[in-house]
């Protein structure tokens, strides 16, 4: 067999116009409603609208406002609320009270999770630990928080750790867990070890289970912090959301209650949609590890 038989032929270029696309038009106007219909919070807004609806008329239909008050009796106790900052001064302190479980509870995760991947002994600590301690509900836990700490801030700040720590510690340990081992083969050949190959490979890599389990862990806090204020009553003093929803059912305002309620509604879904939207933004969506 020649060499000539073992080149492949060689194909001539060339270029074939096309005649231009004309049966359709290539770009159409889009509707006004179809481009308002197409953004997220007005979407949203119409559910919520489409809810007070069905409040206002079933409360009307009910007509005992003591059991349920009318969504317009609800947004004026809230409005009044506001105003006389009431609900301003004791959503501040549960936000306080919040913040400081919070970050301790955060603290607490990322030093048992670190501890898990550096150590054998680590690792088994925190499977005995959220084997035994993560399905226990935190309000369980009000009793012995009272008997240890009293009643005041140490005894809410103890039940938030317990509800942040366990659900937190689980999600970073997964997102851990699912590093390649490419990257980890990469910190180890820069030599790095301990805190410093869990700073910068490690949570980097895991940062969208991160940020999910900071957004669980925060959602768990914040049902416990009302519910132990619900029991525990004032803090130091002074009460929170869940303790003027308490004092307004003992007092017969109803729609006091649905006005706090509807307080803890309303920072819930600002931190969610403000506080964690613009975390993902600026680290996850913008590094391009989630869509």
């Amino acid at each position: 067999m020649t060499a000539t038989a073992l080149t492949p032929p060689i194909r001539p270029e060339y270029e074939r116009d096309l005649p231009p696309f004309v049966e359709a038009p290539v770009e159409r106007d889009i509707p006004l409603a179809a481009r308002l219909w197409a953004q997220d919070w007005l979407r949203r807004l119409v559910i919520v609208a489409a809810i007070a609806l069905i409040w206002e008329l079933a409360a009307r239909w009910q007509g005992n406002p003591l059991l349920l008050p009318t969504f317009a009796a609800t947004a004026r106790a809230f409005v009044l609320g506001i105003a006389d900052g009431v609900l301003l001064e004791r959503a501040w302190v549960s936000i306080t009270v919040l913040l400081q479980g919070y970050v301790l509870g955060v603290a607490a995760a990322f030093a048992l999770t670190t501890l898990a991947v550096s150590t054998r002994i680590g690792r088994d600590l925190l499977s005995t630990l959220t084997s035994m301690f993560n399905p226990l509900p935190a309000i369980a836990l009000l009793p012995l928080a009272l008997l240890w700490f009293g009643l005041g801030q140490a005894s809410l700040i103890f039940v938030l750790v317990h509800s942040v720590l366990w659900p937190l510690a689980l999600n970073i340990f997964s997102g851990f867990q699912g590093v390649p081992d490419t990257l980890r083969m990469a910190g180890r050949n820069y030599g790095l070890t301990g805190w410093r190959f869990v700073t910068q490979i490690l949570v980097p890599a895991a940062l969208p289970s991160i940020v999910s389990g900071l957004k669980i862990a925060w959602a768990f806090a914040w049902r416990t912090l009302i519910a132990a204020e619900l029991v525990f009553g004032a803090s130091s003093g002074r009460g929170g959301l869940g303790w003027y929803i308490f004092q307004s059912r003992n007092e017969l305002y109803t729609d006091q209650v649905f006005a706090g309620l509807a307080m803890v509604i309303i920072i819930g879904l600002l931190v969610e949609n403000v506080v964690f939207s613009t975390l993902e933004r600026l680290t996850i969506h913008r590094w391009g590890q989630q869509r």
